[in-house]
């Protein structure tokens, strides 16, 4: 992950806990508190989980001091729910049964989880901070092999002002997102028999020396895969031979074993003769064919829509904004205008999903649209693309700019379009 990527993804905060091999995420912002709330004074608790009981000790003492209160006034009445202060809330959570299990926190209204704890083997303790706003909370248990566990209602107050917030996650069930991907694989199949008409037509230009015809073809047939970036895993193998990358330590031209377009782009813009690219167009051509017809390639994981929606810009930042994937054609920038088109594409099959979980949705949409708007500049008007080191350092500035607001916007829709368990 790039550390552009780091400091965006502030939905998802691995601790590991070497000793007893422990892995705890937490949907919030690590170490990023305002003067108010680092200043205020953190509650801690000790939380104790087994097979019938989950969040045993938050608000325990709290609940006791308030049953005392009423018992002292002579109150006959059940005990008031346990009641915390709201803000940062310091947890040690100790899982005490013989398995492994998993614990998430949530607001027992809205449904957010607000921590996710994952893998607490038997005996271990794990250390979780959240900063709480006001309302109904609860733990949730899934031990391993057993039923869900619900901890009891614990009331939070509000929270300091200026406290920085841990940001809540409605959970989206693997059902929902089965669906998004379905969607999408459907739209992907779609647009296969159109790449294979391109990448025919480029063989056919080839096959007859017409290279000043290939090189256009190329490029159409390139930006057709290039939108496609979510799918690439269901391709399996076909997308190595497709749009795999030269080996390290040789380049697109000398790597014997490249095979696809940087290949074909290779050869084409470094005057190799007619006969030599021919041979390559005729493969791409045959291997696309082969991926047209393949069974599942519309298969494509659940997970992966919501995570290439955002890798799919970090790809393009990586490798294309960089110039490190240019063969010799000097289309980079023509890549990121159809890497954002390709993003875009994912997002949509999952805008559903993501409107009422995500209150950044539409400005990630709208910087989708700008950056690509910005990209197309650099389009001339004959339909050729600026070479990426001919533009100036404030266009190429700008441009940076621009691809690293949108791929930071785009980091919480993977970690929001992952599937959690929800409680009864």
């Amino acid at each position: 992950m790039s550390q552009r990527s780091q400091i965006a993804w502030f939905w998802a905060v691995i601790v590991v806990i070497a000793a007893v091999a422990v892995v705890a995420t937490s949907l919030t912002r690590p170490g990023h508190m305002t003067a108010a709330t680092s200043s205020a004074q953190a509650s801690g608790y000790q939380i104790a989980d087994d097979v019938s009981h989950c969040g045993v000790g938050w608000g325990q003492a709290d609940a006791s001091d308030d049953a005392a209160a009423a018992a002292g006034a002579g109150d006959t009445a059940a005990p008031a729910p346990a009641k915390v202060a709201g803000g940062v809330q310091d947890f040690t959570i100790a899982n005490t049964n013989i398995n492994g299990e998993d614990v998430t926190l949530q607001n027992v209204d809205s449904k957010q989880v607000f921590l996710e704890l994952e893998s607490i083997g038997p005996g271990a303790k794990v250390p979780a901070r959240v900063v709480l706003a006001k309302g109904r909370y609860r733990f949730v248990c899934y031990p391993m092999d057993e039923n869900p566990v619900l901890g009891a209602t614990v009331e939070v107050g509000a929270a300091p002002a200026g406290s920085v917030l841990t940001p809540g996650v409605v959970p989206i069930d693997n059902n929902q997102l089965i669906l998004a991907a379905k969607a999408y694989g459907a739209w992907v199949d779609g647009r296969l028999p159109t790449l294979q008409k391109q990448v025919a037509q480029l063989d056919d230009d080839a096959e007859e020396g017409d290279l000043a015809a290939a090189k256009a073809d190329w490029l159409t047939a390139h930006l057709s895969y290039e939108t496609l970036g979510a799918a690439y895993d269901a391709f399996g193998d076909f997308d190595a031979a497709i749009n795999g990358t030269p080996a390290s330590g040789t380049t697109a031209l000398t790597d014997p074993d490249l095979t696809g377009f940087h290949k074909i782009e290779a050869l084409l813009w470094s005057g190799a003769p007619a006969a030599k690219i021919a041979a390559t167009t005729r493969q791409l051509k045959t291997d696309v064919a082969a991926l047209a017809a393949a069974p599942g390639t519309d298969r494509v994981d659940p997970l992966d829509v919501g995570l290439r929606a955002h890798e799919i810009v970090e790809n393009a930042i990586q490798f294309e904004l960089t110039g490190q994937t240019d063969a010799g054609s000097h289309t980079n920038l023509a890549t990121i205008d159809a890497n954002l088109s390709g993003s875009r594409q994912a997002l949509s099959f999952l805008a559903g999903l993501m409107k009422p979980r995500y209150d950044r949705l539409s400005d990630t949409e709208a910087a989708l649209d700008s950056t690509q708007k910005l990209v197309e500049t650099f389009r001339r008007s004959d339909g050729s693309w600026t070479p990426l080191p001919s533009l100036t350092r404030m266009q190429h500035e700008q441009l940076d700019a621009a691809m690293d607001r949108t791929v930071e916007l785009l980091a919480p829709v993977a970690e929001i379009a992952t599937p959690r368990k929800v409680a009864p």
